[in-house]
């Protein structure tokens, strides 16, 4: 890469960290698939499962949640984003912590650096242009540092915390993008139905999945994720979904958002525990995350809004590697063969993203 292209790749928080995010996700499965069919851990004395959650959750999740906010914060505050030298220090951090779960395990806690710089740019911003209405922003990192912790305490090895972080932003923002997405698309089609408007059943479903999320992390109960998942469903149904299949990339963010209704509700039943873990994170955390990757890195580089064939196949091959994941519990003695062509397609998805995309993040605007 030249000398150019890092400046322009260092110019967004979306740039460094969509690319990261995405290469991580697809790097990371292989590795802890390899553990998982072989019985080694990747680091001595960290079992591959809870090595495979954590960098899943605060490797790949945290870097796309950090070029999410790095890049929607200046238009939030009005401010300049944050760039160069000081994106270049976040980013090297970030890789820090990706090396430091492959040292002893006194050196993993390099791994907390980063959430905490993150939390404080994030915090010095919000605060600097005054904008206190996405103040929940910084409330979702400050869990996700709080969540890193408990995994290096080995309070929370499977990082539920952050898992159930990572679910709330995704029914926040999404309950934000999702219609609003979906109705600029159906006007400029003149479409005679749009997105219902916000109302108390929006706030309902926000207040039950928020209990139903810490009902689930504090292993209190279950029941309350049937009826998170009920209202999330109740209130997708009211953003016309269905009149957005012309345009994958609207589609896309509602079946993100089904996922998570749906995986609340399998909670909520008790059918399978991993079967509904992964309908969340597969589901929910991996479809969302292409869906507002692949829409913001073709927005913000001034690209027309429209699915191409690359970005059809990272969509059908996420789609995938959900449905195969979270039908692996039920497949017996074809579990681990099951589980790692869900991994194969969920990696080949990421890695599309990483090389299609990646050409975006480095070059100028067209």
């Amino acid at each position: 890469m030249t000398i150019v292209g890092i400046a322009r790749l260092l110019s967004s928080g979306f740039r460094p960290f969509f690319f990261l995010a995405a290469a991580w996700a697809a790097l990371g499965v292989p590795v802890w698939l390899t553990a998982y069919v072989h019985g080694y851990a990747p680091r001595a004395g960290l079992p591959a499962m809870f090595w495979h959650a954590h960098e899943m959750v605060y490797g790949f999740g945290f870097a796309a949640v950090a070029g999410f906010m790095l890049t929607a914060i200046p238009n939030w505050t009005g401010r300049l984003p944050v760039r160069g030298s000081a994106l270049a220090a976040l980013v090297l951090l970030w890789l820090a912590g990706r090396a430091a779960l492959f040292l002893p395990a006194g050196l993993s806690w390099i791994d907390l650096a980063f959430g905490v710089v993150l939390m404080a740019v994030v915090a010095r911003e919000l605060i600097a242009g005054r904008n206190w209405r996405n103040l929940p922003m910084l409330v979702a990192l400050g869990l996700l540092v709080a969540g890193n912790v408990l995994f290096h305490l080995g309070i929370d090895p499977t990082c539920r915390l952050g898992i159930a972080t990572l679910l709330m932003l995704i029914a926040l923002v999404g309950g934000r993008i999702v219609p609003s997405f979906t109705r600029n698309w159906l006007a400029k089609r003149n479409a005679a139905r749009m997105p219902a408007a916000e109302s108390a059943l929006d706030r309902v479903a926000l207040l039950t999945t928020l209990v139903a999320l810490g009902a689930w992390v504090s292993n209190l109960a279950t029941w309350p994720a049937l009826v998170a998942g009920a209202a999330l469903g109740l209130r997708l149904a009211r953003w016309r979904g269905l009149s957005t299949l012309r345009e994958p990339l609207v589609l896309v963010l509602h079946a993100g958002y089904a996922w998570l209704a749906a995986g609340l509700i399998l909670i909520g039943l008790e059918v399978q525990p991993q079967a509904a873990l992964h309908a969340l994170t597969v589901g929910a955390i991996g479809t969302m995350t292409l869906a507002v990757m692949t829409r913001a890195s073709l927005g913000h580089t001034g690209r027309t809004l429209t699915a191409d064939r690359a970005t059809l196949v990272i969509y059908g091959l996420v789609t995938l590697a959900a449905l195969l994941r979270v039908s692996s519990p039920f497949a017996r003695e074809h579990a681990v063969v099951v589980t790692s062509l869900a991994g194969v397609a969920w990696s080949a998805a990421f890695a599309t993203f990483a090389i299609h995309y990646g050409r975006f993040l480095v070059q100028a605007r067209p």
